[in-house]
């Protein structure tokens, strides 16, 4: 029998503040366990909140991105439960009057295109973090407090794969508007999914399962994977799938159960009675409305427009913010050379250049970003923002490549020394001797020689065999110290031993 699974998502975002929900100690990563800490982020007795003003702005900041209703009234409430994590034994968040309701997220799912609705965007306060270490417990309440985003989807994603894209997708629009670094290794973001399977073409949907506080989207997706072929192993055996929470264990690549799961009336909600309601005037909505960044997909396609660069690196290019700003201060920097980068050049030359390097400007940059620039940092592990070389750097090797100043080998060896080190391209091409040979008396004279003293290759050549050509541009490249220009050596060559043979 085949099965259709539907999974939901909430996702559960920490805000870019720099104080907490409800407090005003500071949200700063790393500190020493339990030195952000208050009366009122402990739970103290007769200690009262007071509501992050930036933390709301920043909720409706991503529900008005994501096409959500905002809600002009919205209120706090209560959600009671006990856990070490939660001193007050209840934690405040938002029940039946979220800041937010609806909205959607566009994704790109194995070649296709689908939109996933939203239920609402709501406010409220993130627990403290619980550490285990062998037969012992400890609990740092520095995190306890944080202002806490929950994005929660409607159950319309069917697979491991859209569930990895939609959190790929909102990932790239709260980094756009400044909502949260996401950075998962710092908890930024964070994720419990729900997730049921049932009989393909059946209309009611099966029972579902939560599995709790998922911290890597590789963990959502391998999760979602086995959950859903747990659940149809189940079915397929006669058994029934229980309402529940689980655990994924990622050692052993399996989730477990950890408890029944709650519904909303087991937390006994009720209104906050320490806290006022929100109250947003349209003025005040339309005010945050007009501060609306550039999204990732208009961001792409201005890109194709602006810079006549192709669609594909366009979505390369966009998908991170960071590399995108680059690419862009990148493209600036080139533009404001273009009038007086020859007047200053190390050798230029006028004649047909390295067809390797032959693509200018813009769609140059977007080359080097999209293979040296993005092998670098993979191998290094590391953000374009921590790479030494800088964007006018680039857009400065690139003017040197195109003046055929250097090669293309010469250029990329460049690229790898300023990664590393930063600095000028063009100083470093004088003070290394790496200016291309592009004299032809010069280049006229080694392809003789490497005529001469390779005479069983010159022969292979007149016999047809085409490789021995490669051999000789070798032996010109290496005498030059790589320094030669190659197209003109391959040129020259051929017209030599063509010419000659004749």
């Amino acid at each position: 029998m085949n099965y259709s699974a539907t999974i939901g998502l909430e996702v559960h975002v920490q805000l870019a503040t720099r104080t907490k929900m409800f407090c005003a100690c500071n949200t700063d990563f790393g500190s020493p366990p339990n030195t952000h800490v208050c009366p009122v982020c402990l739970g103290y007795p007769g200690a009262l909140p007071v509501i992050n003003e930036e933390a709301v702005r920043l909720t409706v900041m991503t529900g008005l991105m994501l096409g959500s209703e905002i809600n002009p009234f919205s209120k706090f409430d209560r959600k009671n439960y006990f856990y070490p994590d939660m001193p007050k034994n209840y934690q405040i968040s938002q029940y039946d009057r979220p800041l937010c309701i609806g909205g959607a997220v566009a994704i790109e799912a194995n070649g296709v295109a689908k939109t996933i609705p939203l239920t609402r965007i709501h406010l409220e306060e993130d627990v403290a973090k619980n550490m285990h270490v062998r037969n012992a417990s400890s609990i740092d309440f520095n995190r306890a407090g944080h202002p806490l985003m929950e994005v929660v989807t409607e159950p319309e994603l069917d697979s491991s794969e859209e569930a990895f894209a939609f959190l790929q997708a909102l990932k790239q629009i709260l980094l756009y508007g400044g909502i949260s670094p996401c950075n998962l290794e710092e908890g930024n973001l964070r994720c419990d999914v729900n997730c049921s399977v049932r009989p393909a073409g059946q209309p009611a949907l099966g029972v579902k399962t939560e599995i709790k506080n998922l911290n890597t989207f590789k963990g959502v997706f391998q999760s979602l994977q086995y959950e859903i072929k747990r659940q149809i192993a189940v079915l397929e055996s006669g058994g029934t799938i229980v309402q529940e929470t689980r655990r994924w264990e990622t050692e052993t690549g399996i989730t477990e159960s950890m408890r029944s799961k709650e519904a909303a009336h087991d937390y006994r909600y009720f209104p906050d009675p320490d806290l006022m309601p929100v109250v947003l005037s349209s003025e005040q909505i339309e005010c945050w409305k007009a501060l609306l960044p550039e999204l990732p997909r208009q961001r792409c396609d201005r890109l194709v427009r602006q810079y006549s660069i192709p669609p594909y690196d366009a979505r390369v290019l966009s998908a991170d913010k960071a590399m995108a700003d680059y690419f862009e201060e990148a493209c600036r920097y080139y533009a404001s050379s273009q009038a007086t980068r020859s007047a200053h050049a190390v050798a230029p030359s006028a004649a047909a250049g390295d067809e390797k390097l032959a693509k200018t400007g813009p769609k140059a940059i977007s080359n080097w970003l999209m293979t040296e620039m993005l092998r670098l940092l993979s191998e290094k592990g590391i953000d374009i923002d921590q790479a030494a070389i800088r964007p006018k750097a680039l857009a400065e090797l690139v003017r040197l490549a195109e003046a055929q100043v250097v090669n293309s080998n010469t250029a990329k060896d460049v690229f790898a020394a300023l990664f590393e080190q930063g600095g000028d391209p063009e100083l470093w091409v004088k003070q290394k001797g790496l200016v291309q040979v592009s004299d032809a008396g010069a280049i006229e004279a080694m392809v003789e020689k490497a005529m001469a003293d390779h005479p069983g290759s010159v022969a292979d050549f007149r016999a047809g065999k085409s490789a021995a050509l490669q051999f000789l541009v070798g032996q010109v490249m290496r005498a030059s110290k790589g320094k030669a220009h190659p197209q003109r050596v391959q040129e020259l060559l051929k017209k030599k031993l063509t010419t000659t043979a004749n």
